[in-house]
């Protein structure tokens, strides 16, 4: 995984977002929202300097694009709401890179680096200290006791004043039920080796299917990262094309192109589009969360450290009110809010949904699916050399059907975006808990 699973866009341009925020919230909170972000790219950059990091830091230009005629007046608009708001946008029609765009909103002085170094090089600062980094330490609950919160791993008990969640769902399923606030979006990257010139700048369009593109140095030459392809994570009907297409828009662009690398990840969506950060929940004192940042942590967590960072040392910070996590407003994305809720419904485990029986002989090896044996539904992976994963496909966070995901060779869930391996280990949260294999014998 070349950049820990990410393009690693340092920018506060988070999309065509400024025009919505405007007319979303207010012009005041959408002007804050801007120079949060903008500073956040700067704080990155003092820290980097300050602690003489090298991970591969450079401001770029960044673009926001579009081929469609009915997108261009959007971007007009936005560029318009930005300057209104103070910042420096640009409206462009023609880029250096090797894509066909009929507009364009360019943001200058933003950035990107390779937050893997980045994250070495902060791990290099905390071991000089007296702190103390954990590997292989999986939390399973927090409780208060007194004055402090018991934290479950495993193995130990680690009793703190202080806690933040930082789990990139939360765990912990209440108070605070993010889980009916947010939900997951998988998309996927690659890396290629082009055979001929390069661009300057970064780049992703305004509407699906959207693409994604930055150069990134890579030892001694430099890549082109190429991204897209996102799908609501547990609808896994085409992840086995992800990358097809994006190599197809590869050879498009640079038909003599090297794939090099490939990676995927999942990003947490709130129904606002914005992210949750701060009090975890009015009845948990001194718990912290930050989650929701909607595909733009860059910028986004070093807001929410600093947010969190001033609350436990009982400081005023201008943006908190911006991410207010115990929120309480009327769902902006009511669209996406009845979607999730009927895909919750629709994959709860009630028996009431007809599958078709498989019987277990007519998995081929490497294949996985549900089937129905004596009317109970069974998640069946066969591997490669023919033996046999059967397990619940209930997911142990709150008990929705599973899909497989013929890809990664995952059993996903459609509701909230946990995932579990074949053999039924917890991959990716909210789910902590792993689901335990059925003997077929």
């Amino acid at each position: 995984m070349y950049l820990g699973n990410t393009t690693a866009k340092i920018t506060s341009q988070h999309g065509l977002f400024y025009k919505y925020l405007i007319d979303t919230f207010s012009f005041d909170f959408a002007k804050a929202y801007l120079q949060a972000n903008e500073e956040a790219i700067f704080n990155i950059k003092n820290i980097i300097d300050t602690e003489n990091i090298s991970c591969d830091f450079e401001f770029q230009d960044n673009f926001v694009f579009t081929n469609l005629e009915d997108e261009v007046i959007k971007i007009k608009n936005e560029v318009e709401a930005v300057n209104s708001l103070g910042g420096n946008a640009e409206l462009v029609t023609n880029v250096s890179a090797p894509i066909s765009i009929l507009s364009s909103i360019k943001f200058s002085n933003q950035a990107c680096f390779n937050p893997l170094k980045y994250i070495m090089g902060l791990c290099s600062y905390i071991k000089t200290t007296s702190d103390h980094i954990y590997e292989n330490s999986k939390v399973y609950d927090v409780k208060r006791s007194d004055n402090f919160y018991n934290v479950y791993t495993k193995n130990n008990v680690v009793s703190a004043k202080y806690v933040v969640i930082a789990t990139h769902y939360p765990i912990i399923n209440a108070p605070g039920f993010y889980f009916l606030k947010m939900y997951q979006e998988t998309s996927y990257v690659i890396a290629i080796k082009p055979n001929s010139d390069l661009f300057s700048g970064m780049y992703i369009n305004t509407k699906s299917p959207i693409l994604s593109l930055r150069t990134a140095k890579y030892n001694n030459e430099r890549l082109v990262l190429l991204g897209g392809s996102s799908h609501k994570t547990g609808n896994t009907q085409n992840v086995d094309v992800s990358y097809l297409n994006l190599e197809k828009v590869a050879k498009q662009l640079y038909p003599s192109c090297e794939v090099l690398y490939r990676w995927h990840t999942q990003d947490c969506i709130s129904l606002d589009k914005l992210p949750y950060i701060g009090d975890f929940s009015s009845v948990m004192p001194n718990v912290y969360v930050a989650t929701g940042f909607k595909k733009w942590g860059m910028t986004t967590s070093n807001v929410a450290s600093n947010i969190i960072c001033d609350k436990i040392f009982n400081k005023s910070n201008p943006y908190s009110e911006l991410f207010l996590s115990t929120r309480l407003k009327p769902i902006k994305n009511g669209t996406e809010f009845v979607n999730m809720l009927k895909q919750v419904g629709s994959s709860l485990i009630l028996d009431k949904f007809k599958i078709p029986k498989d019987e277990l002989n007519s998995l081929q090896n490497g294949e996985g699916k549900i089937v129905e044996l004596d009317n109970v539904k069974i998640g069946v992976y066969k591997d490669m050399n023919g033996k046999l994963f059967a397990l619940k496909p209930i997911c142990t966070h709150l008990g929705c059907e599973l899909s497989w995901n013929s890809l990664d060779k995952t059993w996903d869930c459609p509701c909230h975006g946990s995932r579990f391996n074949y053999d039924g280990k917890s991959l990716y949260d909210p789910s902590i808990k792993d689901i335990r294999l059925l003997d077929l014998t």
